[in-house]
């Protein structure tokens, strides 16, 4: 792990949303460029990412279907995470991490880690008992989510298309009672 360093790690909405989108915008665009497996494929723009923000992620918080938590280091956005909370009437008790992302720049200095456990505080504060998420099998983050505690429910094959290569990966889909 490359030496620590502070994060700060705030909730945000979609009034101060609209100001990070910028910022946003070069987070998603960096990570899938370094092969984060999080929805998108090559080519992709920085304003592709920005348009993601904008149609798909702004309209979640304005309603309260998602909340989202950023991640600053010396001032520059570093990471963010989304909890949604759109589950069906049966399912109020869980929600699902989403989007969870840091810049290559800033791995493995603990804001992942920070990013999670913040995210299962909100969870609980929302009360949310079960978290879910998926993750490509294999990918880095997978030992962090085995590290705080998550267990793995089941691997789907061929989930989902590589961002940088012409094939598919398998996905592991994860949770955690809280």
């Amino acid at each position: 792990m490359n030496k620590p360093i502070p994060a700060i790690i705030e909730q945000i909405d979609a009034g101060a949303f609209t100001k990070h989108l910028g910022a946003l915008g070069a987070l998603l665009h960096a990570c899938v460029h370094d092969g984060a497996n999080i929805g998108f494929v090559l080519p992709f723009s920085r304003g592709d990412a920005e348009t993601f923000w904008h149609e798909s992620v702004l309209p979640d918080l304005l309603s309260g279907a998602n909340l989202m938590l950023i991640a600053r280091c010396d001032g520059a956005l570093a990471g963010t995470a989304q909890l949604g909370l759109a589950t069906p009437a049966n399912q109020t008790h869980r929600a699902d991490v989403m989007k969870m992302m840091v810049h290559p720049d800033y791995r493995r200095r603990g804001i992942a880690r920070a990013l999670m456990l913040e995210l299962e505080t909100l969870a609980r504060r929302q009360g949310r008992c079960l978290l879910t998420l998926d993750t490509v099998t294999g990918e880095k983050a997978e030992p962090l989510y085995t590290a705080l505690g998550y267990q793995t429910a089941g691997i789907i094959p061929a989930y989902c298309r590589d961002p940088k290569e012409d094939r598919l990966d398998p996905t592991t889909l994860i949770y955690k009672l809280l």
